[in-house]
């Protein structure tokens, strides 16, 4: 691996990042109605950081990955070795299926084991993406949820279109659409680019309602173990704000 994209998967950071003994985890997850027995199903103990602390490892990532954006070879055989047996992940993070933004790439070039991602066109919480991040928060103690969407997001063009043009989409596309649309309504008489607050609002919506959908995240979140905060990606400058 070179200097430039250090990952942070060294033997002594895993060790690290795999942190909460077995009794903490087991109070964390009683309190969830989830058991012992399926947290060790996971495979090991929990991070050690916290979600302020796991943001700011984002942050530092995307601020390496804007000023010197490389791809490097990293030992991946090694870092396996470290995961294959268990996951310790320090922050979750819903994005867009877009193929121009990778969660890991684009946090630094983060390794096996760090983050764990959901990934659907338009970065919709639904049902699915609602239980991985249970299991994220939950059972694998991860502290930090991103909910990430990025600009010139077709997915979210599409439910503008809905609301600006009355457009309708083939097969499963409209369906998948419809949790954004009540975000572009919300928007539309604003002003600016209709598209790009959009993205902004449905991502700060969705990391809004996390805790009201789910009791599992509201009660982890008003134990201060989980933060919930929302961001936007920048094509063009590589850049991700996190939203207020």
């Amino acid at each position: 691996m070179c200097e430039n994209c250090k990952t942070g998967l060294d033997r002594r950071s895993f060790l690290t990042l795999a942190g909460f003994g077995a009794a903490a985890l087991a109070t964390g997850l009683t309190a969830t109605g989830l058991t012992m027995s399926q947290a060790r199903a996971a495979g090991g103990p929990t991070t050690t950081l916290t979600a302020d602390q796991a943001l700011a490892k984002l942050k530092e990532g995307n601020e390496r990955y804007v000023a010197n954006a490389q791809l490097c070879a990293a030992d991946l055989t090694h870092q396996r070795e470290h995961v294959s047996h268990g996951q310790a992940p320090w922050a979750t993070v819903i994005s867009c299926a877009d193929s121009r933004v990778p969660p890991e790439l684009l946090f630094g070039g983060l390794g096996l084991g760090e983050l764990f991602v959901c990934r659907n066109a338009g970065n919709v919480v639904d049902i699915d993406v609602l239980g991985t991040i249970e299991y994220g928060a939950a059972v694998l103690g991860s502290p930090l949820i991103v909910v990430m969407g990025h600009s010139s997001c077709g997915a979210v063009a599409a439910a503008c279109d809905v609301v600006a043009k009355n457009a309708t989409y083939p097969g499963s596309i409209g369906q998948m659409i419809e949790p954004i649309v009540p975000a572009a309504l919300a928007v539309k008489d604003k002003g600016g680019d209709f598209v790009d607050a959009t993205v902004r609002e449905s991502a700060k919506r969705s990391a809004a309602r996390l805790p009201s959908r789910s009791p599992v995240v509201s009660d982890l979140v008003a134990k201060g173990k989980v933060k919930v905060v929302a961001a936007r990606y920048d094509l063009e400058s590589g850049k991700v704000e996190f939203l207020a």
